[in-house]
């Protein structure tokens, strides 16, 4: 519903810049010269020209942002995987140290030594 309106409203603003500038006009193009366009085309095409250009800066931004992302979620990817292997490693030393604490020693002691 708000896209009718806001076409109703765009196409109500055509019609009152249409009926005010029929004026013919010379449309120059680089090399290419277009004579009696009325004044309301050239208004027109200008503002159709300029939102397509917009469209593909934007569309161009949006790519590169999205590469960009790419990028960055595969280094927190990577991240994640180094510290799920060391996490594993701290828990196989710690399992190994609790052996160690628990295991009768072989070495004789002095009670004599430091």
């Amino acid at each position: 519903m708000l896209i009718l309106i806001l076409l109703l409203i765009i196409g109500s603003g055509l019609v009152y810049i249409s009926k005010f500038n029929f004026e013919p006009v010379t449309l120059n193009l680089g090399f290419y010269t277009f004579s009696d366009i009325p004044l309301f085309y050239v208004i027109v095409g200008s503002f159709l020209f300029g939102l397509i250009l917009s469209y593909l800066v934007y569309l161009i931004r949006s790519i590169s942002t999205s590469l960009t992302l790419r990028g960055k979620n595969k280094e927190i990817k990577n991240d994640k995987d180094e510290i799920l292997e060391l996490t594993k490693r701290i828990h196989q030393l710690e399992l190994e140290n609790e052996k160690l604490k628990h295991e009768p020693s072989l070495e004789p002691e002095d009670k004599n030594a430091l």
